[in-house]
């Protein structure tokens, strides 16, 4: 595994490959405010194991990545969806199987709509067509009353500076989300520190992708994706409860759903390594 930086429009976007250059090439896309160590060293060399070739990156003010200033990213959600063909570009990829996560699974169901030529296959996860429920949207249900009051909340961050309270506010800022899989604090933590000692500015890391403008799909162009798509959703999750997963694959022609007992919104913890991985084989099959 060797990093490489790839230009992507005015930024520098960090990448990291598993695996074979000759197998289909997968790539993830990770959540909000997540770099690409939430894509696990050995949940990524599991699916490479399965003859596939994975690529992950560090979102723009992530790891490595290009970082702007806390409160002002200079760049727009479109941005984003871009860049994931920018990172394929480097790679010399013509198109892709891409498996998204939350808000990387939204780029993907953009990528899907806008780009299908590169394409291959879409799996989504933790995700919705519309975002969190609420009066506008009265056919999703709404994320849980616990989180509802953290994001309303204007409790002042940790100092981002100070490494250990930074760590701590961060996996303390991951329990609203769980579901019912208990967390491995361990695994966790090693996670976080990773994240927090290869991001350039934590600060803009934790602060940029909640502000971001633009680069939303209209829910109505679900319809126009052909890529075959699996949606994974865990039974558990807090912020888009089931039935967001239901709809999305609804809405999607041809989508197939597995649930994930007990899963929240989170990135797959190892209880569910084995079906993920199993599944994601099968789904991007030459």
């Amino acid at each position: 595994m060797t990093e490489r930086m790839i230009q992507a429009g005015d930024a520098q976007l960090c990448a990291e490959a598993f695996g074979s250059p000759d197998d289909p090439a997968i790539l993830l896309i990770g959540g909000a405010a997540a770099s690409m160590d939430y894509w696990e060293d050995e949940f990524c060399e599991r699916l490479a194991a399965g003859g596939r070739y994975v690529i992950r990156y560090d979102l723009r003010d992530t790891g490595r990545s290009s970082a702007y200033p806390a409160g002002s990213p200079g760049y727009t959600g479109a941005d984003l969806v871009t860049d994931a063909l920018a990172v394929l570009d480097g790679y010399g990829i013509a198109a892709a199987h891409l498996y998204g996560i939350s808000m990387g699974a939204g780029i993907a169901q953009t990528l899907g709509v806008l780009h299908p030529d590169r394409v291959l296959s879409l799996t989504l996860q933790s995700t919705s067509p519309a975002g969190p429920g609420g009066p506008d949207r009265p056919d999703l249900p709404p994320m849980s009353p616990e989180l509802a009051e953290l994001f309303a909340s204007e409790a002042p961050p940790p100092d981002w500076s100070d490494r250990d309270a930074a760590v701590e506010a961060m996996i303390e800022g991951l329990r609203p989300f769980d579901g019912a899989i208990a967390p491995d604090l361990a695994e966790e933590r090693a996670v976080v520190t990773r994240m927090y000692d290869r991001t350039t500015d934590v600060a803009a890391s934790q602060t940029n992708h909640w502000i971001l403008e633009g680069g939303e799909l209209d829910r109505g162009r679900l319809a126009e994706i052909t890529a075959p798509t699996l949606v994974l959703h865990g039974t558990a999750d807090p912020l888009l409860p089931f039935p967001h997963g239901e709809a999305l694959a609804r809405e999607i022609p041809g989508a197939r759903l597995v649930p994930l007992d007990g899963m929240g919104h989170q990135y797959p913890p190892r209880a569910v390594w084995d079906t993920v991985v199993t599944e994601i084989v099968a789904h991007t099959a030459p």
